[in-house]
This record gives structure tokens, sequence and C-alpha cells, in this order.
């Protein structure tokens, strides 16, 4: 699993949204905070407000805000809705498994499969709220992670 950078720049925007998610932020601040060009992050915002993860404000005080809580908001669900699954092979992946002509007995599935399994079972204890809390230990402990 790679995340491309429309993947990285929405967490970027939940997270500086995420800072203030009562607030309605201007697309140009949220720009501003997360380095994303304003013309790409429109297309990020409008893709995650579809999602349901924002909702979004028209007019001279508009702009972008939080639709869920941090708590509600978990970046496993985010990347896959963005980038597919998570699965490093098509053989091992769970939403879109691709069959190998060398699968049966082929010595690197395992491995494939506990990478999925683990940076699936990570990404799905995390969310936008221990990423605001800076908790990735307390992330790491609850997946079982020294």
């Amino acid at each position: 699993m790679k995340v491309s950078t429309r993947g990285e720049y929405a967490l970027r925007a939940l997270i500086v949204l995420g800072h203030r998610p009562n607030t309605v932020m201007p697309i140009a601040e949220i720009a501003e905070k997360t380095l994303v060009p304003v013309n790409y992050l429109e297309q990020i915002l409008l893709q995650l407000k579809n999602l349901g993860y924002v909702k979004s404000k028209r007019g001279i005080r508009g702009g972008y805000k939080l639709r869920k809580s941090p708590e509600q908001i978990v970046i496993g669900e985010v990347i896959r809705q963005l980038e597919g699954p998570l699965a490093p092979m098509g053989c091992v992946s769970v939403t879109a498994y691709d069959p190998c002509p060398l699968e049966e007995g082929c010595l690197l599935k395992p491995l494939w499969t506990l990478i999925r399994d683990t940076v699936a079972h990570l990404l799905e204890q995390t969310t936008l709220d221990d990423l605001l809390s800076e908790r990735i230990p307390n992330v790491k402990k609850k997946a079982g992670i020294k």
C-alpha cells in the first residue's frame, strides 16, 4: 500500500480542521496550513464532503468544517475510501482480490498477508482524535505493537 499525495493532503486537511472542529475555516487558510495548492485542495475537500467527513458553507464567511467528531473519523476508513485496498498485493486483498497464477504454494503470500493485516489493524485503531492528541504510542499499544 502506498498513500498518494491526495490521501496525505486529505489527512492534513482533516488534521487542520480537527484542531478547530466547530469552526468553519476558509479554504485559503486550510491551504496555507497544509501547504496544498487551493485548486487541488478544493477537489480533495469536495471528495471528503461527498464521503461525509466535512461539510461546507457558502458565502463570505464560508469554508469547511468537520461533519463528524475527530473521535468518529477512523484513519483506516479514510485511507480505504480515498486510496482503495490496503493490501500490498492483489492476491491478499480483502476488498479487491486479484488472483495470481503462482498463488498456490506461493512463499510470499504469508508475508503480504501479514503486512496487509498489520497495516489495516494499525490504521483501523487510529482516529483523527488520536493524531490530534499525539497518542500514537497508545494506538501502538492497542494494536499490540511494541
